[in-house]
């Protein structure tokens, strides 16, 4: 069992920038790939940002791509997403979540085993 804790969200004007933090409970951190997924009101939730367990291999949303950057730092159980350039469109409620020893589509919801409380962010224009 894995539990995750995500904070580092608020309010920004746009183009300003956020670091999100996810930690992880446990002692085999480095066996789970890690992803940020994010959910604006009235829409679905929508894949962000990924990295790979073994390789730290990284995947991103077109709609981020060149602004967030997800990385992670196994000594300390904990993800990031770095977010610069923000607009107001990536306002959303940001989801940490975790699957162990997976290798398949990051991008996909069901994959994920294990999903953090979820920390706003907004973005005003």
């Amino acid at each position: 069992q894995v539990q995750l804790v995500e904070s580092g969200g608020g309010l920004v004007q746009a183009g300003g920038s956020l670091r999100l933090s996810c930690a992880a409970s446990g002692r085999t951190f480095s066996s789970y790939t890690m992803g940020w997924f994010r959910q604006a009101p009235g829409k679905e939730r929508e894949f962000v940002a990924a990295i790979t367990y073994s390789t730290s291999s990284t995947y991103y949303a077109d709609s981020v791509k060149g602004r967030f950057t997800i990385s992670r730092d196994n000594a300390k159980n904990t993800v990031y997403l770095q977010m610069n350039s923000l607009k107001p469109d990536d306002t959303a409620v940001y989801y940490c979540c975790a699957v162990r020893y997976y290798t398949g589509s990051v991008s996909r919801e069901n994959a994920y085993d294990y999903w953090g409380q979820g920390t706003q962010v907004t973005v005003s224009s």
